[in-house]
């Protein structure tokens, strides 16, 4: 993150943050119940790109409960996220990163735990995005490390005798479904602890105890999981006013949580070429079906009144930039939009500032687009301004209305996007329309294993739904190159 890249990159010393607990140097076991925090000092850099990293899964776990997606699919979802940001290898693998890859997932949930413990909205998120990322790692974990992990945590569950569980075999059988419990185990606990196991009638309940069968074991690894990190993230609630001694950790970590409603894009590959042909000012009107909703307002806004206030300017002209439109045609596009001023005044007044969002003036930054995230939280426009979000700064009806010129109608996508609206979920209401207006091209795409692992990931960027979009109706057709960027939260002054 670039607020801190002119600062030098010291070390942060865990042992101020948190209790003086034994650190996990060695790690044995691919899974972690996360009991002892870290206490070994890391840089400003780990800090940081760890607990991105984190985020990026865990923000992509809620947006697929948003959406409610299964089981099967929100594990299909997060399996490629999970290789690229935080891969944990089993013992098996005699893989040469398996202490490094454990160490990472140590530390990013302890620093994510300081960002998401401020509030219990957050804490809420955060233990169940959480434990459904444990549960999807112990249901694929192997299966002699699975048990040799379990052993030692030292659950104090009561392992039923093989007399008590003859003598109910009967009640046994007819509580769980099992013809035959030859070679089954179970575990009698309080049934307050698998009450979802409860609900579903899967275990016998007698005396206020729950009695599970080892092949339902996930369950109650799940409740523990859960309570532990519940009662966890109180404690670390508690210790958050002694962070106020470390000055540089306080903007990480509100930034980390603000990032649990926006995720960060971090990819910054944009089109150069559309169909081999290189984007010029003419092509900008035939792309426009392709914008997300932002970008088609600040685009039909420019046309009807040929000009953009400051902050328009600045998001929509990083983002044709972004799709791939060269600084000269970008001076020609603004030109021929601001058609109501003279040459000499769009010389003197707008030709510099495009020119500067390239890296062209002043300091020489070549900026990048503006993600989803800076759309959002900053510098919400005022009535006269066009730059923003529509499904935040829009009222709900206005919004409902500018879908349907879009030719967005249908009642169930538009009841979705309202509620999806009313309940702050605006990057899921932008998904929503996407994978309504690409229904057809996303089924071809899924059933297409090579295209469909990209395709579930939640869009995040105004440019990245750009490319999806041109993606999807022209297959094959767009080539990019990675666009350079400065800090993201610096202005060019346009």
């Amino acid at each position: 993150m670039a607020m801190y890249q002119q600062q030098p990159r010291r070390a942060i010393d865990a042992k101020r943050h948190y209790a003086s607990d034994p650190s996990q140097s060695n790690y044995p076991h691919r899974l972690n119940f996360y009991i002892n925090p870290p206490t070994v000092e890391v840089t400003l850099d780990q800090f940081e790109q760890w607990a991105i990293d984190r985020l990026r899964i865990l923000g992509e776990i809620e947006s697929c409960l948003h959406r409610n997606k299964s089981p099967p699919e929100v594990a299909a979802a997060i399996g490629p996220l999970l290789d690229k940001f935080l891969p944990l290898s089993a013992n098996s693998s005699k893989s040469t990163k398996i202490q490094e890859e454990r160490r990472k997932d140590h530390y990013s949930h302890f620093i994510l735990r300081l960002a998401f413990a401020r509030s219990e909205d957050l804490r809420r998120r955060f233990s169940r995005a959480e434990s459904i990322l444990f549960k999807l790692r112990f249901t694929g974990d192997d299966t002699r490390e699975r048990q040799m992990f379990m052993e030692s945590l030292d659950f104090d569950w009561e392992a039923v005798p093989e007399d008590e569980k003859r003598a109910m075999k009967d009640s046994l059988s007819a509580a769980t479904g099992m013809k035959s419990l030859d070679g089954e185990s179970f575990f009698k606990v309080d049934w307050e602890r698998v009450h979802d196991l409860v609900e579903q009638r899967r275990v016998l309940l007698r005396a206020g105890k729950a009695y599970v069968p080892v092949s339902l074991q996930v369950s109650l690894v799940l409740a523990e999981f859960i309570a532990r990190l519940d009662k966890s993230l109180e404690l670390t609630a508690r210790a958050l006013p002694r962070l106020d001694e470390d000055d540089r950790l306080i903007p990480i970590l509100n930034h980390l949580a603000l990032g649990f409603t926006a995720p960060e894009y971090n990819s910054s590959t944009t089109p150069t070429t559309l169909n081999g042909t290189s984007l010029t000012a003419a092509s900008i009107d035939g792309l426009v079906q392709h914008f997300p909703m932002c970008m088609r307002h600040l685009h039909t806004s420019l046309r009807r009144d040929k000009h953009l206030k400051h902050f328009g300017r600045l998001q929509y002209n990083l983002f044709i930039k972004g799709i791939g439109l060269s600084v000269e045609e970008a001076l020609v596009f603004w030109r021929t939009s601001f058609s109501l001023i003279t040459d000499e005044t769009f010389q003197k007044q707008y030709r510099y500032n495009v020119r500067h969002a390239y890296g062209l003036e002043g300091t020489r930054r070549n900026y990048k687009p503006l993600s989803c995230q800076q759309i959002l939280t900053e510098r919400s426009p005022h009535s006269s301004e066009a730059h923003g979000c529509p499904y935040r700064h829009f009222s709900v009806d206005n919004l409902i209305a500018s879908l349907g010129t879009t030719g967005v109608s249908d009642r169930d996508v538009l009841k979705g996007v309202r509620a999806d609206v009313e309940g702050q979920k605006f990057h899921i209401a932008c998904n929503r329309v996407f994978e309504h207006v690409h229904a057809r091209e996303l089924k071809r795409e899924k059933e297409n294993e090579s295209g469909s692992a990209r395709l579930q990931e939640t869009i995040i960027h105004p440019n990245e739904y750009f490319s999806r979009s041109f993606g999807l109706k022209n297959p094959g057709a767009l080539e990019g190159q990675s666009v350079g960027g400065a800090d993201p939260g610096a202005d060019p002054m346009m």
